[in-house]
């Protein structure tokens, strides 16, 4: 699903590129509110499935196949020379953060990645972190992950991202889950949620591409 945005390719022509996690699709409401909001604040925007997601099935594809697949993604939108973008943004949601890591470790000219819902640790067990994959990671990232995610908790990431050689940013979601949704009790809204996530993410890239 492409989103372009007015006026393109004028401007800084910044792509971002969405993947789904382990349990959901390219529809998950996450990536689907950012692809959204991100294409009208005038970035090209990409979301995909993987092929797993794309024929109905559970089981995640293996490592490489989840590589080509964000890879050839990526080709597609320099295909046309007059409107390829300038810059390369690449936002995960679990399983898709670990793929976008991965894909930046092997040499894929990044500006940044946006990494959600890092999977650090099984599922309440952070003293099981896991974070070798990140040490390896050179270009900028930022993290968002709720208060509540199971899998990536706020205290053990940040203490894993001190260690980090590349700049990292993290930015903890007030009572948002892994899916970044809060219970009713919070007084939260989905609304709330999304805009916030959206001021972070467009103004870190701000941020990264002013650097």
């Amino acid at each position: 699903m492409l989103g372009v945005p007015r006026w393109w390719p004028t401007g800084a022509r910044v792509s971002v590129v969405l993947v789904h996690g382990a349990s959901g699709n390219y529809e998950e409401p996450v990536i689907t509110a950012l692809h959204r909001d991100l294409t009208e604040q005038r970035y090209l925007c990409l979301r995909l499935n993987f092929p797993f997601a794309e024929a109905g099935k559970r089981k995640p594809d293996g490592p490489q196949i989840l590589r080509h697949t964000l890879r050839n993604a990526i080709g597609m939108l320099t295909r046309d020379p007059t409107a390829a973008p300038a810059h390369l943004f690449l936002v995960g949601r679990g399983l898709g953060a670990e793929v976008a890591a991965d894909l930046s470790i092997a040499r894929l000219r990044a500006d940044g990645l946006v990494l959600l819902d890092y999977p650090l640790h099984p599922a309440g067990k952070p003293e099981q972190a896991e974070a070798d994959q990140l040490y390896r990671v050179v270009a900028p990232m930022l993290f968002l992950t709720g208060t509540r995610d199971r899998y990536c908790d706020v205290d053990t990431l940040r203490r894993t991202l001190a260690r980090v050689g590349a700049p990292t940013q993290l930015h903890a979601v007030d009572e948002a889950d892994q899916h970044f949704k809060a219970l009713k009790k919070s007084g939260r809204t989905q609304e709330e949620i999304e805009a916030e996530m959206l001021a972070v993410v467009d103004g870190w890239i701000e941020k990264v591409l002013g650097d």
